[in-house]
């Protein structure tokens, strides 16, 4: 037993990612203090998400730093560096479509396309497909039903 705990090495990583953690809940309690102090029902305002987040990311800082210094950090496995890539193409094709005025659907159609091609599916004619549904379907449930607006390009002034 003594022999194994001998055996693990403090990886540096992590407290990378603990302070990166811990950079991020400053930020997000930084946000939350500039919300304000409007309260609405039961006296939780806007800022209570905030905090809550920010406080959950200071607890996965906490820990990260704790499994560091046990030396519990896992060794990361290698990853499929073209995968990412593709999958990174697809979240900047969908800011890229949206900034362009293409509009929500055509952007999660480019995104679900990408992103099933990043996991190593390769129908990317019915995936850009599949996107396109599922993109209409979320698009009229949050602009008719919720009420919420979503970024309209050509295809969505049809509705």
């Amino acid at each position: 037993m003594t022999q194994q705990k001998e055996d693990r090495k403090i990886a540096p990583v992590g407290f990378v990612i603990a302070a990166g953690l811990l950079i991020l809940a400053a930020f997000v309690a930084n946000d939350a203090v500039g919300m304000g102090a409007v309260s609405s029902y039961a006296g939780i305002g806007p800022s209570a998400a905030s905090w809550a987040v920010a406080a959950g990311l200071g607890l996965l800082a906490a820990g990260t730093l704790v499994s560091t210094l046990r030396g519990e950090v896992p060794t990361p496995e290698p990853s499929d560096r073209a995968a990412v890539l593709t999958i990174v193409a697809g979240i900047a094709a969908m800011i890229a479509t949206i900034s362009a005025g293409g509009g929500f659907i055509p952007a999660m159609a480019l995104l679900f396309g990408l992103t099933a091609r990043g996991f190593g599916r390769r129908a990317l004619a019915t995936d850009l497909g599949i996107g396109v549904m599922l993109g209409l379907i979320v698009y009229l449930g949050f602009t008719k039903l919720l009420a919420l607006s979503l970024p309209q390009g050509p295809i969505e002034r049809l509705f």
